[in-house]
């Protein structure tokens, strides 16, 4: 392990090695400007990122921190490569990994969700996983790089009973046959409000090894400006922590930014975290929010490899994280 732990950190330079080992008690220059992007509209999934901006967390550590939206036209990691981003939020550690592989010179150095959030949706007969086979399965095309795989291979699903997912519900609800991707936060809460009986099948409670709501960055980013890393993860683990004991602060924000959210959507939103223990369950409850262990790295990297979704002649493991920024900040739930 501690072999392993060296390997991680070597590659982040003696600059960024000295700003992590006084993460607890050095602070950024005084409103250092930082700007992280998301990977989607903003929404409860991203709220302790709003609620540090909105407490002053960030302020506190020296940093001056813009919050900027993605989408579904948005390639973050490409706006972060062209250097319009400090650090990016990652669907997946999965999702990095590839970046990575495809020669983006990519690093995450936390993970929010413990969990990853995603799930088939499936009407009321469908009670487990197995009875899905030979019903159909809306799904996107990026779900062939990710868990789609892991689907076929554990339980024996096939392509031929897929068919694309337009992010739009109404193809589920017209047709009891069908099943459809989703995030526990946000489709099952618009099937419900329809009226539909469904149940919500997640990949993680299954063994899905993916992280979820990265903190990843460029390598020259936690070389040359580690201190800064060190004070946005910081600040933003204890943004969670506030964000689940009273959201209302960063809710109003997040409402500024995106004026379709909704207050009602929201509160689904953070009970399902809360409910699931996707910020504060598996490995947070004892090491702290935000934090990341080799050996689920390694059941990511492992999982692509054995899904030749990578290549591990072109990206080693030990290049595309670093437990370096999370391991000893222990901001308990």
């Amino acid at each position: 392990m501690m072999k392993k732990t060296a390997s991680n950190l070597s590659k982040l330079g003696a600059a960024a090695l000295l700003a992590v080992g006084a993460a607890g008690t050095m602070q950024a220059h005084a409103q250092e400007k930082f700007t992280y992007m998301t990977n989607w509209y903003a929404q409860a999934e991203h709220g302790g990122f709003y609620q540090a901006v909105a407490t002053g967390l960030y302020k506190k550590y020296g940093l001056d921190v813009t919050i900027k939206m993605g989408g579904p036209q948005v390639n973050i990691v490409q706006m972060m490569a062209a250097g319009q981003a400090e650090c990016v939020m990652g669907s997946s550690d999965l999702q990095m990994i590839q970046m990575r592989e495809g020669g983006v010179p990519v690093t995450t150095v936390a993970a929010v969700f413990q969990k990853d959030p995603q799930v088939l949706i499936a009407h009321d007969d469908v009670k487990k996983f197995e009875d899905l086979k030979g019903k159909t399965i809306l799904i996107a095309s990026s779900a062939q790089r990710g868990y789609w795989p892991w689907l076929k291979a554990k339980y024996g699903f096939n392509d031929a009973q897929t068919r694309p997912y337009t992010f739009n519900i109404q193809p589920f609800v017209a047709d009891k046959n069908t099943a459809q991707q989703g995030y526990l936060t946000s489709e099952p809460f618009a099937i419900a409000k329809a009226g539909v009986k469904a149940n919500t099948l997640m990949f993680s409670d299954q063994g899905y090894p993916a992280y979820a709501t990265t903190v990843s960055c460029m390598d020259k980013t936690v070389k040359e400006r580690g201190t800064a890393v060190a004070s946005f993860v910081k600040a933003t683990m204890e943004g969670w922590k506030s964000y689940l004991a009273d959201p209302a602060p960063a809710n109003a924000l997040i409402k500024k930014d995106n004026p379709n959210m909704t207050d009602e959507q929201l509160a689904y939103s953070v009970a399902k975290l809360k409910e699931m223990g996707m910020v504060t369950g598996g490995d947070a409850a004892s090491m702290g929010i935000g934090v990341m262990t080799d050996a689920r790295a390694k059941a990511s990297y492992d999982f692509l490899v054995e899904a030749k979704l990578i290549d591990p002649a072109k990206v080693k493991l030990a290049d595309t994280y670093s437990t370096a920024f999370v391991k000893d900040l222990k901001v308990l739930p």
